[in-house]
């Protein structure tokens, strides 16, 4: 069974960065394209990124891109969102996913397995 395991969220400034990490175990990481997804209170989940199987061209949110960035190290069982200028609407529990398909969806249906989440809060 694989399991997803999110670390490195917190409390940052507007404007600040940090980077959420997914530890994967219980799979081949190079087996699964991986997306993050986030969820802010109220508020439907949506995606933020997702990442092909090897590496290469990343997708992105419109409302991140430019400031996020999601790789993924297949030899370490990881993947991680790198976020700059983070601003309080990007406040969310942040989720990694990992999708058995071959082709990278954007839609978190698509998506088979997932982690129990990272908090990220932006203050103003």
């Amino acid at each position: 069974q694989v399991q997803l395991v999110e670390s490195g969220g917190g409390l940052v400034q507007a404007g600040g960065s940090l980077k959420v990490s997914c530890a994967v175990s219980g799979g081949t990481l190079s087996n699964y394209v991986m997306g993050w997804f986030r969820q802010a209170p109220g508020k439907e989940r949506e995606f933020v990124a997702a990442i092909p199987r090897s590496g290469g061209t990343t997708y992105l949110a419109d409302s991140v891109k430019g400031r996020f960035t999601i790789s993924r190290d297949n030899a370490k069982n990881a993947v991680y969102l790198q976020m700059t200028s983070l601003k309080p609407e990007d406040t969310a529990v942040y989720y990694c996913a990992a999708d058995r398909r071959i082709f990278v969806s954007t839609n978190g249906n698509s998506y088979d397995y997932w982690g129990q989440g990272t908090q990220v809060t932006v203050s103003s």
